[in-house]
């Protein structure tokens, strides 16, 4: 029996819903919302309602910025090996490379993920 190719969409979605679980498990809170974009061979992650009210209080200074977005980012890079695996599974892919920002005045926080392929050339895709 053949299988049938999963839609971009259904791909965006299946990525989000692993990265929201991922948050809550990993980084033990989840953001407001996510959303997945495919593109050529990257993935872009928009997560919206990152920090906490303290953070955001924080934030009100550059030395608790630069603090919020140091420890945020290390944070995320610390489960790298999380990300590959979500990565494979979804796709079939491997993480080339993962990059992260996160804005401290608007609590958003932006995942670019490199792929060794287009994901449309993915085992799942």
């Amino acid at each position: 029996m053949r299988e049938v190719k999963k839609t971009k969409g259904q791909l965006e979605m299946a990525l989000s819903v692993k990265i929201t679980q991922w948050e809550k498990e990993y980084l033990g809170r989840g953001s407001l919302s996510c959303k997945c974009e495919l593109i050529r061979d990257m993935a872009l992650i928009t997560l919206a309602g990152v920090l906490t009210p303290a953070e955001y209080q924080m934030a009100e200074s550059i030395a608790g910025r630069d603090q919020i977005k140091k420890f945020r980012n290390d944070l995320v890079e610390s489960g790298r090996k999380q990300v590959e695996e979500m990565v494979n599974e979804v796709f079939g892919l491997e993480l080339i490379s993962l990059h992260t920002d996160i804005s401290t005045k608007t609590g958003e926080r932006l995942i670019v993920l490199k792929f060794n392929k287009p994901w449309d050339q993915a085992d799942n895709a």
